[in-house]
């Protein structure tokens, strides 16, 4: 058996690996989220929407938890998104190429991948107790918002470096300042993939629990905020809250609930992909 022979079989069988894999996890989240849609689709209705928390399974709603999640969601991705694009944008075309910066780029990478409890916290310590922000839905945010900062930074970053030199010297060329070229050329070029980096980062948000925990969002709060100092919970920890109890009613609401929070993930996902692909066909180098 030849080197070519060899190797063609072991891509083949690479292929076959990685399409088993495939499938099993299509299958086991088809699985999942068939049982959740079995046990919760009938719950579902205007009335569990708006209702209040309640220890009657029969009469809990979601709406706290709902509205605490608009209100992490609008705040995280306010907070967020204004400083991680502008870190990303500064890095990339202004900051110098060197070691410290190659370590700065790997250090925020490497923030991506640390679990959220630690960002829970940090938000404890430097929001709740040094900051005085206390249980409020800004201390969540602020949080939230530095677990997701990284995302976006390393989404703006890869989104610049993909526009090509050739329209950064054109542009120079034709008598615009460096920040003309990055605010009317290179920015508006790489908007599609900041926007995909930008909605899968809030995508992750939506779903944390352990971070809000740490910074004191209550399991049960028996009235929406309706200001960021206000107390919060959110849909992730009204489900972990439902799960744990015994009755059967409440195990129905936690998968109710579970498909909510489903619909507003594949939702911002869907949106992402959207706006990858209207990107890419707009914007060919």
């Amino acid at each position: 058996m030849n080197k070519v022979t060899a190797n063609r079989i072991k891509d083949q069988a690479f292929r076959a690996f990685g399409l088993f894999c495939t499938l099993f996890g299509l299958i086991m989240l088809a699985v999942f989220v068939g049982d959740v849609v079995l046990k919760g689709i009938g719950r579902i209705d205007l009335d569990f929407l708006t209702n209040l928390p309640s220890r009657f399974p029969e009469r809990a709603g979601i709406f706290t938890a709902l509205m605490g999640t608009c209100w992490i969601l609008f705040l995280t991705a306010a907070i967020a998104i204004p400083v991680g694009v502008s870190a990303g944008l500064y890095l990339e075309e202004y900051g110098r190429k060197n070691r410290f910066a190659n370590l700065v780029e790997i250090n925020i990478t490497n923030l991506a991948g640390i679990p959220s409890i630690i960002y829970g916290l940090l938000g404890l310590e430097l929001f709740v107790r040094t900051l005085k922000l206390g249980q409020s839905v800004l201390a969540g945010a602020l949080t939230l918002a530095l677990l997701i900062l990284p995302i976006i930074i390393v989404a703006t970053r890869e989104s610049v470096r993909a526009v090509p030199k050739s329209l950064r010297e054109a542009s120079l060329a034709m008598g615009a300042t460096k920040w003309q070229t990055i605010w009317l050329q290179v920015l508006p070029a790489s908007v599609g993939g900041i926007l995909t980096g930008v909605i899968l980062a809030l995508s992750r948000a939506v779903g944390e629990a352990a971070p809000l925990i740490v910074v004191g969002a209550l399991a049960y709060v028996p009235f929406a905020p309706s200001s960021p100092m206000d107390e919060f919970s959110v849909l992730p920890i009204q489900i972990f809250n439902w799960v744990s109890r015994p009755q059967q009613g409440f195990i129905t609401n936690s998968a109710a609930a579970i498909i909510i929070l489903l619909m507003v993930t594949f939702l911002m996902n869907g949106v992402a992909i959207f706006f990858r692909n209207r990107w890419q066909r707009r914007v060919k180098w």
